[in-house]
């Protein structure tokens, strides 16, 4: 089964290249945009300067290398597996853990849906260390590390730009948990990749059924496609049916890491009756995840019982889905968040799978009213207070912000939580800036999600236009991923990320020559780009233009006056 649309040569101008490792055997997927010379006439002479390749970070695995066939039913190449099995300290189980796990592939039923090239997970030795945290903290680079500086460094050296990320930074940033490299050892297929404020800001994106839309090929579907447009990472967030099913799916042909939401399918387990929920069902979920590959977490476990009582007090109270649902159960048993009780044995289970966790704000704001109010800020305590505890077993973290923020309270939101989250990464939804923008919410959020980048964010969660609306649809997901790839692309330029002005700064070249083809392979969507122009054509005898200006195009004429040429306005 191959996927529904060719993705292979979609980039015009461009080809998929690997760059090797030096310290490992490592292949790094880049694709790589060549462009044409420019061509000047200076005294009446052609003067012609060659434009180097431009190489730009490349989310879409296999899936535009002409050399790799692609069967969806066998699933990606599992580029990780040698480096996993080669630091001899994790071993094959010879059998699921998770009982649910073992009760779906038992289900014969489910058969006609079923992935069925399965291979038996991994988990460490009993006694070893395997979280690319406890490797960093001893000095140790893998070939993951050096892998995602490659990935940053997009080719800086060739092109003469100087650059602070080398593998040993990267090691370091990942031992200080200012980083993290989500990276399960049961999803070999995903490339590394690494999400910190010192780097390129990463995107997620998100997908997943639910009870009323979607089946497993449309989610297959989003997921290639969100990887293809931009998206460094995925979050599979169904709520529907067959979602063990949907997600072995997705994972076996996931190029990038991908994360969950564990309280949602626990709560499918207990026919969505959230006092049901106890804690041997949510811990068999974390370890049946654990073993199909998950790579990251949202746990809730920072909304603790007494936050119950602020809900009073906000607009809009509790908007977030896993937030809502640990208060419930909170307040059904007059109990403490389990979750919050049970951290140190979370970190126990996912230690020994390297999957990190990303502790999600079950309080954040659901309108800009609401923004930095004492809930919010008072759940970011707890979760500095967590993240300790995590770093503590060698577990990777980021932290989960908001939800809608207006503008003028992003930059105090980004300081908390440094301070309280002891510079964990910060991964914020949006913020959205605005509450009035249903059908535009990813703008919203792209304001908000390059102000909050530029002041330190790592991650950006994407928001499409279907936000508060509907389920999003393969369209809603490239709007709402290329509005985000904006803000934060824009966010790295900021910074000074070395390297991250080249591309801005060869399309602009490209715009002086009224070089189209170049334009359209600098795009961030080059197949948009053109197809804009091709629809609308300038008239025939001024085709170099568009047809915003024709004949009165200021490059054109300027173009023509430095060649001494006649200027051809009226």
């Amino acid at each position: 089964m191959k996927p529904k649309n060719d993705m292979k040569n979609s980039y015009p101008g461009s080809e998929k290249i690997y760059v090797p490792g030096k310290l490992y055997n490592i292949q790094v997927g880049m694709r790589k945009v060549n462009l044409t010379d420019t061509v000047k006439i200076i005294d009446g002479k052609r003067i012609t300067r060659h434009n180097d390749p431009v190489y730009i970070y490349d989310t879409s695995g296999a899936y535009t290398d002409p050399k790799i066939e692609i069967d969806l039913k066998k699933g990606l190449p599992r580029l990780r597996e040698s480096w996993i099995t080669g630091r001899n300290d994790v071993e094959r189980l010879s059998e699921i853990t998770s009982q649910y796990g073992r009760s779906r592939m038992a289900d014969k039923s489910l058969d006609p849906i079923r992935f069925k090239n399965v291979q038996l997970p991994y988990r460490a030795k009993k006694g070893k260390e395997i979280t690319q945290m406890y490797y960093a903290k001893k000095g140790i680079i893998t070939p993951e590390m050096e892998y995602v500086a490659i990935r940053e460094n997009l080719q800086n050296e060739m092109l003469g730009i100087k650059s602070h990320i080398t593998p040993e930074f990267v090691r370091d940033e990942v031992a200080a948990g200012r980083a993290i490299i989500p990276a399960n050892i049961n999803h070999p297929e995903a490339e590394p990749m690494i999400i910190g404020r010192n780097f390129l800001v990463k995107l997620n994106t998100n997908i997943g059924n639910s009870a009323l839309s979607s089946g497993i090929e449309e989610e297959v579907d989003k997921a290639l496609w969100s990887c293809r447009w931009g998206g460094d990472t995925l979050m599979d967030l169904s709520t529907g049916d067959n979602i063990h099913e949907t997600r072995e799916w997705i994972i076996r042909n996931c190029p990038v890491p991908m994360g969950t939401v564990p309280i949602y399918q626990a709560l499918e387990k207990v026919n969505g009756k959230a006092e049901d929920l106890t804690w041997e069902i949510y811990k068999d979920t974390l370890i049946e995840q654990c073993e199909q590959g998950v790579d990251y977490f949202t746990i809730h476990a920072g909304v603790l019982k007494a936050h119950a009582e602020l809900v009073g007090e906000r607009l809009t109270g509790i908007v977030s889905r896993g937030g809502s649902i640990m208060t419930k159960w909170c307040i059904s048993h007059n109990q403490e968040n389990f979750l919050y009780t049970h951290f140190d044995e979370i970190c126990e289970i996912v230690k020994q799978y390297d999957v990190a966790l990303s502790l999600g704000d079950g309080m954040r704001p659901g309108s800009i009213h609401d923004a930095n109010d004492r809930s919010q800020f008072l759940e970011l305590d707890v979760l500095g207070e967590l993240t300790q505890k995590a770093w503590a077993h060698n577990v990777q973290v980021i932290i989960e912000g908001p939800g809608h923020v207006p503008m003028q309270k992003i930059r105090e939101n980004m300081d908390k939580q440094l301070t309280s989250c002891h510079e964990a990464p910060f991964y914020t939804l949006g913020p959205l800036t605005t509450d009035i923008a249903p059908g535009y919410d990813h703008i919203t959020a792209a304001i908000g999600g390059a102000i909050a980048a530029m002041s330190g964010a790592a991650f950006l969660c994407y928001v499409t236009p279907a936000e508060h609306l509907a389920l999003p649809n393969v369209e809603d997901t490239k709007q709402g991923i290329i509005a985000s790839k904006i803000a934060a692309h824009a966010a790295d330029i900021a910074k000074g990320i070395p390297g991250a002005r080249d591309i801005d700064d060869r399309m602009a070249a490209a715009r002086q020559k009224l070089d189209w083809d170049a334009q359209y392979a600098c795009a961030l969507d080059p197949e948009t780009a053109k197809a804009i122009r091709d629809s609308r054509s300038p008239e025939d005898d001024h085709s170099d233009t568009c047809s915003m200006c024709g004949k009165f195009c200021a490059v054109r004429s300027m173009n023509k006056a430095l060649a001494g040429e006649y200027i051809d306005i009226l």
